[in-house]
């Protein structure tokens, strides 16, 4: 499961300069972002050629609901989406590139729930691989969710959590955009888990654990204390 992840600014910059878009001009870091808030994520304009840049709700809610869909779909089992009602024509339309620059995962210890921050090794940003939906509320309003698609860990991430997120390079961008990739069939090689050797991971102090903490405290390593004896590749 992904359900946190970090976004700094020139990051951003830089993944939308290799999208072909501009940074809004009152983007600002973000340390901690939470399901439940509006993301940045890069799609296909809906109704015209060209890609755009669009505020996403992070929850996604197909567009056949009705009635109140609670908080949404935070993530989409890459294994399963072709045939998901749920995700199955977003796979095949309805795609995007989330920027990051690091996503968090927890390590369960005892009772203790321990804080890791996942980056590409050489600290450059990446995608998360999304789906969007549009949805019609019952009093008319529309909303626009996504979700982040997940995939099975590799051996860095496996200690930690049984699952990551589909991480896109700069140069799977285009493909993971390309409207004429329909199948999953075509997708899938997109989906695979990185390479651990690609990926560094750090230990942190509790500061991110709380949602509503979005400072560059967040990324303060952990104290020995908090340090944890399962990792050392990539570190």
């Amino acid at each position: 499961m992904c359900c946190r992840y970090l976004l700094l600014q020139q990051h951003f910059r830089e993944v939308l300069e290799r999208l072909g878009l501009d940074a809004p001009g009152d983007f600002v870091p973000r340390y901690n972002i939470a399901p439940g808030t509006a993301i940045p994520a890069v799609r296909l304009k809906p109704s015209v050629p060209g890609r755009e840049i669009a505020a996403l709700r992070w929850g996604l809610v197909p567009s056949w609901t009705r009635g109140n869909p609670g908080p949404g779909l935070v993530n989409a089992r890459a294994e399963s989406l072709a045939g998901k009602p749920s995700f199955r024509d977003a796979l095949r339309a309805r795609r995007c590139v989330i920027p990051a620059s690091g996503f968090y995962e927890w390590e369960v210890r005892g009772r203790a729930r321990l804080p890791w921050l996942f980056r590409r090794g050489d600290g450059q940003p990446f995608g998360l691989a999304g789906l969007w939906e549009s949805w019609r509320a019952p009093d008319g309003t529309r909303h626009e969710t996504c979700a982040v698609i997940t995939t099975e860990p590799n051996e860095l991430m496996r200690p930690i959590h049984h699952r990551m997120p589909a991480m896109l390079g700069p140069e799977q961008f285009d493909a993971w955009l390309d409207p004429d990739a329909t199948s999953a069939e075509s997708l899938a090689p997109l989906l695979h888990p990185a390479a651990a050797a690609a990926m560094s991971a750090t230990a942190l102090g509790p500061h991110v654990n709380h949602v509503g903490h979005d400072d560059p405290a967040c990324l303060e390593p952990a104290g020995p204390a908090e340090a944890s004896p399962q990792l050392s590749l990539g570190i």
